[in-house]
Parts: C-alpha cells; structure tokens; sequence
C-alpha cells in the first residue's frame, strides 16, 4: 500500500511539467497484489455471516468502499457471478429441510417456510446495502441481470418453492386454514397474510394458489348453499349469504391479494345466490311481502342486484305477486264492503316497499301499476262502483275520521286507484248519484272537499266528464239566490226551501206522486208562479223522493226536533189526526208505494229512533202491522236525523244506475262504429273492431261489439260486402 502512495506521489511531480500532461490522464491506479482476492473473502465472510445470523468482523462503510473499489476496476461482473453462487449454495442448502418435513398440511411447516422466507428477505436486505454500488451501476447498467433483490427471489422461488413437494405442502397448507377459518374455527392470519404475500413476491400467487383457491371456493359454497336452502328459511338463508360476503371481503382486505377480489366475490354470489334466484322467490318472497319485513326486503333487493339477471327475476316474482294478492281483495264479492280500503292499505304497503326496499327503482314503479291495473280489471266495473261509493261515506257529514289536511290526502291515495280502472263511466254514473243525495238531502261535509275532488277528477279526466258534476253546483247556488229572492214572499209557519235542479245535470229520479197536506200544496203553487213568472218556457216536476223536513213533536220527557225525510214526515203527520194506524190506512192516507212505505215504517219503528211503536214486534213490516206514536220516546239530543234512509242505496236504485251505464255504452259503441265508417266508408271486420277500441275508454267484449254491428246493419246504417261478409259498407 505504501508503494502505491509513494507512485503517485512520484507522477504527481513528474506532472509539473508539461510535457507529460497527456499521459498521466491516460493510467489509472493499479489495486495491489491479491487485493481483489482478499477483500472478496472479507466480503463473502461478511455475507455468510449475515446468512447464518452471527456478527460481522468488519465495519459495513468499509465493506461499501471495498465493493466501490474493486467496480471501479471493472471486476463487477466477477464480483456479481461470485455473490450469486453464495447466494444460490445458501438456499440451496435449505430444501432439505422441506422436504423431508414429517408432516403435511401442518401449521408448523407452514411457520418455517414463513420464517425462511423472512429470513431470506432480512438477509437479502443487508447483502444489498454492502453490494448497493454494484447493484446501482453495474446491474443498473445490464438490463438482462436482475438486481441483487430480485436474484435473490428468483432463488428462493427456483429453489424452494418451485420443488413440487415444498409447493404442494404449502399451498395445501394455506388451503387448509383458509377452509378452517370458514367454518368458524380461529387461525393465524398474519401468517396467512405473510405466506400469500411471499406468493405474490415471487409471482406464483396466480397460477399457484389462485385457480385452486378459486376452484375450492367454489365446491364449497356449490355444496353450502345446496344444503342450506332445503334447511333454512330464506329471511336466515340472506343473511347467512351476506355474512359470507362480508367474511370473504374481508379476507380480501386482511391477507387475500387485492386482484383474487373479483373472482372470489363472483364465485360466492354465483353458488349462493346465482344458481338459487328462483328458488329463493318461491320459498320466501311471498312470506317477506306478505309480513311486511322491511329489513329482509331490503337485504333480498341487495343481495340481488349483485348478481346479473337477478333484479329482472325478482321484478317477475314482484309484479306475480301485486296480482294475485290484490285479485284476492277484488275477486270475492263477500270482501266488497272493506275492497277499497284494502286496496289502498295494499297501495300504501307496495308504495313503502318500493321507496324503502327496493330504492324507487323505476321498474318496479311500473311493474306495480301494471299489476294493479291488471287485477282491479279483472272484474269489471264492480271496484268503480266501490270506489264512487267509498268517497261518498268520506265525503259525508258526521265522517269524523279525518281532519281536512287527511281528507286531502285520502282523496289522493283514492284517485291513484282510480287512474288503474278502465270502467270509469261506472265510476261516474255512481258518484253523480252520491253526489246528487249529498247535496239535496244537505249531508256534505265540505264543499271544499268536493269541489277538491271535482277538481282532481278534471284534472284526470278532462272537462267532458265533470261537466254534469259542476252542472250540480251551479245549480245548487242558483237555487239558494232563487230563495233568498222569494224567501219574504211566502206566507205561513213553514220554511220553504226549494232546489230547481236540471234534468240533464242529474240522475234521472222516478216521479212518484203522494199525497201531501193542503199547506205544502199551497206553498208549492206559490213558488210555481213565482218561478214561472221570473222564467217563462218551463216546466217544473217536483221530487217528492229528495225531500226533507224538520219536524217538531211533542213528547213526555219534552220538544224534540225530527230530521226527516218526505215520506217520514207525511206518515208522521197522520198521528196528529189519530192515535193508531195499520199499513193499509198509512198507504191510502199518504200513496206512497208499497216498498218505500215498509221501508219509511221500518226506519221510524224499528230502527236506532223510534218515534213509533209497531204491533207486533219484529224486524220486518208485514201486512196488517198497526202503528201508534211512541209518547215514551227518549233520545239524549234535541234535533235527531231519521232520514239516513235517503242517503242509503236500494237494490233497486243500484240496479237501476248500472242498467242506465250499460245503456250509455251502447250509445257510445253505436256513435264510435258510425264515427269510423263515415270516416273510413268500407273497413273489414278486423280493422273496424281494432279502430273501436282505440276510441272506447271502458272494455268491451268482442260478442257485444259484434251485437251492436249487427244492430247498426239492421237499422241500415251499414251494410255488409256482397262479394266480401267480412267487409262493411258505410250507407249515407
């Protein structure tokens, strides 16, 4: 070393002159003798004690400079191949231990791979730190050598994980505890986690335990949820499959590589809930529908939306189900009485679903109307009957059920109901005739309410059909002015107040003619010339089934006020001239019709109120039944209203309003077939009835539409094609 010194200090002087510039630029220093060999065997020294654990003879900076020192004089590649053999005979010596390991699938084979896998990784660590100068110039600069790190995998991988034997015990290993920790059981997942981070390292996680892990998953949750759908209920069966989600998620984010995430998720919701939409559906969906479980509704429409195809199956199975329960409540004539408020509690429960459960989606939106409208149709006409019937009892007063604010909304709720019936004429025909008996017999609740209602049905239905109805009101304000004009000349003790109704407004009302008291006569020719005289060129017809009283009778325990209809009050009025009266009397003395007198006796003598005792007692008026007044008559009110019987329907009234929609569709089929053949002049068969359902808002059967062709044949307004029967000729 002190040669050396004293050489270059030596050129050094020579290098004052000038001359010999150029060549001391030229040489390099020369190592000494045996300088590479020497510190070779420092440096493998200090490597194998950093493999075998025990303390370096030398100081780590001086081993850096010897590695600098001998790359400066290009023997980095010497240095490397050497290296790379101490490296390689180290791992190499370590297999045997594997292979020979006694026993397989164990937890400790698996800790002492791990342990020389970490092992490997510290020791690779500090070898690279001594050799970091070769490793940043000499390898950097060789693309085809791989640097010190990643040599140091590719022996370990080459050498211990890539011999059958080692990699079988240890990917059966991994397998084993990863199918333990499934079925419940606690295991060592930082080893897990370390074991499976050494795969990925050494860039055999994919081929060597990905497919066989994926694979084993899959027989697993093939087998499990075979098995757990025959013994669990589905609510159980959801939330054990959310559960595995949830479990395999996390084994994902604790020790799984993030890339097996795709895969392992899809494999689970395959055999859990894949392979069992269907099943699912049929076993439980019913049941979590019908009990209303918002939760597991809830966890069955995430669960499905996971898997392709799955929310389709489900919006099937939805809509199946919106139909055959609400055909329950529409079908059975014995549920007529509570159907629509069955139907809109029913509403209300597939509404919450929807927005809670299955999120608002937009199909299921649809899926609902279509299967309301399917079902409330599939007994005509009946569910408008019950729905115009149903907001008439809201509409009434003494409905004290809801405030105003709830009215509204009710009224809201019902006009979705009807927006699904096609039979809205029906609908129409009833309600004009509740509406008619609220207004004349004075028993509305609220005008706001109904004109609310009127609105929300123009709305829906367009002018057309409320016409009538607004018809109604005006006429119902008119006739209060009337009144009010009249009112200071009529003479007498009795109150007057007339409604002058227009016949095309209104339901068409049998005239039935009785005998009324000379002073209801008088006041009534009164008000017939005051009207005339104010509008001349028309003709008046009094309703003596729309009319009303108030009556005031005297009884032991004191006055009382009778609210009554006309009947009530002319069959009433007779106990002023005597004090017992049979049927027969009460009929010839009043001529009303035999069915309304019984029914006129019946409310006043064997209802809530009885004004009048019946001999003998019973339920029913029969011929030859007497009548008196009750003196002993107790009621807790001072006015008490007897004439609900006005408000409620006969079976003849009902008939009656059905018969006359009926009637009215048949005009309407007449005027459309007429409409389209003037139009279209010849049209076959098939076209004409297709052009007729077009323009018919109610449904039609195809043998009445083919009655009313053949009607309008033989009244000449079409003709059939000689040449062609299945033609029609429109005659002018």
């Amino acid at each position: 070393a002190k040669a050396a010194v004293n050489n270059l200090m030596f050129m050094f002087l020579v290098n004052t002159h000038p001359s010999f510039c150029y060549n001391v630029i030229s040489e390099k220093p020369k190592l000494p003798e045996n300088y590479t060999n020497e510190t070779w065997q420092k440096l493998k020294e200090a490597v194998e004690a950093i493999q075998n654990s025990t303390s370096i003879k030398y100081n780590l900076e001086e081993l850096y400079q010897a590695v600098e020192n001998l790359c400066s004089h290009k023997i980095s590649a010497k240095l490397y191949k050497q290296l790379r053999v101490v490296c390689e005979d180290h791992v190499k010596a370590q297999i045997d231990q594997f292979r020979e390991y006694p026993f397989p699938y164990s937890v400790l084979f698996l800790k002492k791979i791990d342990k020389c896998w970490q092992d490997h990784c510290r020791q690779m660590i500090m070898i690279r730190s001594i050799f970091l100068f070769l490793d940043r110039t000499y390898v950097l600069q060789n693309s085809m050598l791989p640097s010190i790190w990643d040599m140091g995998l590719e022996l370990f991988r080459f050498y211990i994980i890539s011999d059958l034997k080692v990699q079988s015990k240890t990917i059966d290993g991994i397998l084993l505890l990863i199918e333990r920790e499934r079925s419940g059981e606690a295991v060592d997942r930082s080893l897990l986690r370390s074991l499976l981070s050494m795969l990925s390292d050494l860039q055999i996680y994919q081929d060597s335990f990905e497919q066989r892990f994926l694979e084993e998953t899959n027989r697993l949750y093939a087998a499990e949820g075979q098995r757990l759908m025959q013994e669990r209920e589905v609510p159980e069966y959801l939330h054990h499959v959310n559960k595995r989600l949830e479990e395999e998620a996390d084994r994902v984010i604790t020790y799984l590589d993030q890339s097996t995430q795709k895969h392992l998720i899809a494999t689970v919701e395959k055999q859990l809930l894949g392979e069992h939409l269907t099943a699912i559906l049929q076993k439980g969906l019913n049941n979590l529908l019908d009990e209303n479980r918002i939760q597991d509704l809830s966890l069955l429409y995430q669960l499905f939306s996971r898997v392709k195809g799955g929310v389709q199956v489900l919006l099937q199975h939805w809509v199946e189900y919106i139909k055959a329960f609400g055909s329950t409540i529409v079908i059975n004539p014995e549920k007529d009485k509570t159907m629509v408020q069955e139907l809109l509690d029913f509403k209300d429960k597939v509404d919450l679903i929807i927005d809670v459960c299955f999120m608002r989606n937009e199909k299921f939106v649809n899926g609902m109307k279509e299967a309301f409208e399917t079902f409330i149709n599939k007994r005509p006409n009946k569910p408008a009957e019950l729905i115009a019937k149903y907001v008439d009892s809201k509409l009434r007063a003494g409905n004290k059920e809801a405030t105003d604010e709830e009215l509204e909304k009710m009224l809201d709720k019902i006009m979705i109901i009807f927006r699904f019936i096609y039979g809205k004429d029906v609908f129409e025909a009833f309600y004009k005739k509740d509406l008619a008996k609220r207004l004349l017999v004075g028993k509305s609740a609220s005008v706001d309410a109904e004109k609310s209602m009127l609105s929300k049905l123009k709305h829906e239905c367009g002018a057309a059909f409320t016409s009538k109805l607004e018809g109604m009101f005006k006429d119902m304000e008119l006739s209060k002015d009337i009144m009010h004009m009249q009112c200071q000349n009529i003479p007498g003790n009795i109150e007057l107040t007339v409604n002058i109704l227009t016949m095309g407004y209104w339901p068409t009302y049998v005239p039935m003619e009785v005998h009324l008291p000379p002073e209801m006569v008088r006041l009534q020719e009164i008000f017939k010339t005051f009207y005339l005289g104010k509008h001349s060129g028309r003709k008046l017809q009094w309703q003596s089934t729309l009319g009303h009283c108030v009556l005031k009778a005297e009884f032991k325990e004191g006055r009382k006020e009778l609210q009554v209809s006309l009947f009530q009050t002319l069959v009433l009025l007779m106990f002023n001239e005597g004090e017992e009266f049979s049927l027969e009397d009460i009929k010839l003395a009043t001529g009303i019709e035999d069915g309304e007198l019984r029914r006129t006796l019946q409310s006043l003598a064997c209802g809530k109120a009885r004004v009048l005792t019946k001999i003998p007692k019973s339920k029913d008026v029969e011929d030859g039944d007497k009548f008196s007044c009750n003196d002993d008559f107790k009621h807790k009110l001072f006015r008490i209203k007897i004439n609900q019987i006005q408000m409620k329907e006969t079976v003849e009234e009902q008939a009656s309003t059905t018969e006359r929609v009926f009637q009215d569709r048949q005009y309407q089929i007449d005027a459309a077939i007429v409409r389209i053949m003037k139009m279209r002049k010849t049209l076959s068969h098939n076209l004409l009835v297709s052009e007729v359902y077009n323009q018919l808002k109610f449904p039609v059967k195809p043998a009445d539409l083919k009655k009313r062709i053949e009607s309008l044949i033989d009244r000449d307004y079409m003709e059939r094609d000689k040449d062609n029967p299945n033609q029609y000729n429109y005659v002018a």
